[in-house]
């Protein structure tokens, strides 16, 4: 499973038509689970761990990786779900992967497979389970010939319970006469995961800017509809709108692409902030119209592009 992604160039293609892979796995159970391969660097073998006194208890040790030393995490104990007497530990192998512009591993036990589908497939965990679950969504792929349910990991919440954000402003990022401006107008964060979205919110209130959320692209573009089809203009209800990339129904990629073919919509401001990195997203904002990229989680970022957008909105009015 090494070099898992073999041709950068032809996953990319599935993303800007809503589609992706998923790696399934297992965890010591008969569950599968999934994450997005655009997420992994490789699968490796279990490395030899050094543990670190007073580390975190979803830490296993770290290990070095491609001259980078970094830290390999419990996955199954990280999402609080524990083996029974009939699910020995089977701890085979860890995934590589990059979030929020950081390597680390995730411990698992067996590999499936890597499937292509459809956000349109995936869908949102029920709303019975929950506030405090690790799923960012769910699916059905058929394995061995049987549907099974497969459970895809909020992995920005795991890493949120070892590592705290901060969502401090830098104070020589603010402009006290941008921030003033900035008092009661709205943006739109559109993010399936819980703790992405709370970043964003938690950063952003600061500067007394009011929140709307959404789950998914395809939550966000009904509620952008609604607005419009009661004649209400989208780009003075709202100051921009930030999106994920990786979301259930609909992507953030093919979101943009909706609003930008609807020409009461087209000029909204549109910054893609996702966890996923490096030259793929800003190629990806090119082609389908988004105005920025920003790489998860970054506070004075976020407070940066929000100030451009409102100075030049103060620049269009002089």
């Amino acid at each position: 499973m090494s070099n898992i992604l073999s041709s950068v160039d032809q996953r990319t293609k599935l993303v800007g038509e809503n589609r992706l892979e998923l790696l399934l796995f297992r965890l010591g159970t008969r569950h599968t689970y999934a994450i997005n391969v655009f997420k992994v660097k490789e699968v490796i073998t279990i490395p030899k761990l050094n543990t670190m006194p007073g580390a975190h208890g979803n830490l296993c040790g770290v290990t070095v990786y491609r001259g980078l030393t970094i830290p390999i995490i419990d996955l199954r104990q990280a999402i609080h779900f524990r083996a029974t007497n009939n699910q020995p530990d089977t701890h085979r192998n860890v995934i590589i992967t990059e979030y929020n512009r950081s390597v680390q591993g995730f411990m698992i036990g067996d590999v499936v497979r890597i499937v292509n589908t459809s956000w349109g497939n995936i869908q949102p965990p029920p709303k019975s389970v929950g506030k405090s679950n690790f799923l960012t969504a769910i699916t059905q792929i058929d394995i061995g010939g049987k549907q099974e349910l497969v459970e895809i990991i909020d992995v920005e919440k795991v890493l949120a319970e070892i590592v705290e954000y901060d969502v401090s402003i830098s104070e020589d990022v603010l402009d006290s006469v941008v921030v003033e401006h900035l008092k009661g107008k709205r943006i739109l964060i559109v993010d399936d995961s819980s703790t992405a979205r709370k970043q964003i919110r938690d950063t952003l209130e600061q500067l007394g800017i009011d929140i709307i959320e959404c789950h998914n692209g395809a939550e966000a573009l009904a509620l952008l509809k609604e607005w419009a089809n009661e004649g209400i203009k989208v780009t003075e209800r709202l100051l921009m709108m930030f999106t994920d990339a990786e979301m259930p129904e609909m992507d953030g990629y093919r979101l943009t692409s909706e609003v930008r073919s609807d020409e009461r919509m087209a000029d909204l401001f549109i910054a893609l902030n996702t966890s996923l990195s490096g030259s793929f997203n800003e190629a990806m904002v090119e082609k389908v119209g988004c105005n920025r990229f920003i790489s998860k989680f970054q506070p004075d970022m976020l407070v940066d592009v929000v100030q451009q957008r409102m100075r030049e909105l103060l620049q269009e009015s002089d």
